[in-house]
Parts: C-alpha cells; sequence; structure tokens
C-alpha cells in the first residue's frame, strides 16, 4: 500500500521539483547576493510598498536580490571592510527587471498619481522627474551590475545618517549637495570611498546608486522576473 501511494505521489514531487528549479533559475553570470554574503542586511524596497511610488513594483515578485557574480563578489569586499569597524551593507535594490523600470515610465506619465510625493518627492514637480534624470526608460540596475545602498551599525542595524533616505528624490540625494552636516558628509564619504575601493563608481545625484565599473553586461538589458 504504501509502495503505490509513493509511486502515485511521485510524478507530483518531481513536478514540484522541476518547478522549484525553474524559479530558482538564474541566467549565467548572476547569483543571489546571499549566497555570496550570507549576513547582509537586505530592505528590497520594491517588493513592498514603501516607495517612491507606494505599490510594489512590477517584476518583483520575491523579496531576493540578485547581481551579477562579479558585482556580489566586488561587494562581499566592501562587506568585509566595513565589519571590520563594526559596520555593514544594507540593501534596498539590485538587479531589476526592465518590466520595472516600465512600470517607473508609466507611473510618471501619470500626474495624478502622487501616493508617495510627501515622504520621497516633496519638492519636486513630478512632470519635470524625466527632465531632471530621476525616472528614465532604461537602468543601469537591469544590466545587474548596480546596486542601492547604505551602512549600518551592524549591533544596532542602524542606518548611518546620510542627510536624506534612499529614493528620495531631490538637491539633497546628490554628492554635491553641501547643505547637510558634518556627519552626515563624513558617512556619504565613507561609503563613496569604500565602495570605490573595491570597484564601484558613483552616480552624481544619487548617494546610495553604485555601479560595478567592470561591469559584465554593459550592453545588454535584462527582464527576468525577481524571484
Amino acid at each position: 500500500m504504501i509502495k503505490f501511494v509513493f509511486l502515485a505521489l511521485l510524478p507530483f514531487v518531481l513536478l514540484l521539483a522541476l518547478t522549484q528549479e525553474a524559479k530558482s533559475q538564474l541566467p549565467n553570470g548572476f547569483v543571489y547576493v546571499k549566497d555570496i554574503i550570507p549576513h547582509v542586511e537586505v530592505d528590497l524596497r520594491y517588493c513592498g510598498h514603501h516607495n517612491f511610488i507606494g505599490k510594489p513594483i512590477q517584476g518583483y515578485l520575491e523579496p531576493k536580490t540578485i547581481l551579477t557574480k562579479k558585482a556580489a563578489e566586488a561587494l562581499a569586499k566592501v562587506e568585509k571592510e566595513l565589519n571590520k569597524n563594526n559596520m555593514g551593507l544594507k540593501i534596498f535594490d539590485a538587479y531589476r527587471p526592465q518590466t520595472a523600470v516600465n512600470h517607473f515610465v508609466h507611473w510618471a506619465k501619470d500626474s495624478k498619481d502622487t501616493l508617495g510625493k510627501q515622504e520621497f518627492y516633496p519638492t519636486e514637480d513630478k512632470r519635470f522627474l524625466f527632465k531632471k534624470g530621476y525616472i528614465a526608460s532604461k537602468s543601469g540596475h537591469s544590466r545587474g551590475s548596480t546596486v542601492d545602498l547604505t551602512i549600518i551599525n551592524i549591533d544596532s542595524k542602524q542606518e548611518l545618517d546620510m542627510g536624506s533616505g534612499f529614493d528620495f528624490l531631490g538637491e539633497i540625494s546628490a554628492h554635491a549637495y553641501t547643505k547637510i552636516n558634518a556627519d552626515q558628509q563624513k558617512n556619504r564619504r565613507l561609503l563613496k570611498s569604500t565602495m570605490e575601493k573595491h570597484g564601484f563608481k558613483a552616480y552624481s545625484k544619487e548617494w546610495w546608486h553604485y555601479t560595478l565599473k567592470d561591469e559584465p553586461f554593459k550592453d545588454k538589458y535584462f527582464d527576468f522576473p525577481v524571484q
């Protein structure tokens, strides 16, 4: 009887296993960041409601952080260096499918949808977010070697004060902005210098945004889902 039940269930077990394998399969050259940096903190904002749109973003099916293997290995060196001083990284976004970028574009064209304005772009007119470079039809994130992140205290998990929050759309988020206090400037410099030391380059308008200089897919934009 037991043997009969096992044989009857076997096709379903195999199908489930194949489905799970297909779900977790990434394109060649990509990895889950947690497989490279097991203890890194993650707050994948676009998988939930706490972002400038105020809703989960299309293409983010599960809170999984994905990067190219090359970028993840470089990021592991950043984490290791920060750990020496009881600090670590917190990742807000990594690989971003083109589907998500398209969602941003569609949202930006709807001037009436301002759900996240108070927290994320209180001083900006949504109609000009494209012109100012906050929204674009293509994103380096879709190439798999760009990451949005900050520094935290390992014990408290508290983020270092960077003068503005992640994804705040405004002048205060730019590296060149000087009207923040000395500690905030120091924290931004620490993140920037450590990331640059290990092969990343900063984006001038966003203190949290870094791209691996020697990225493996410089001209290729991916659209597989985050799962």
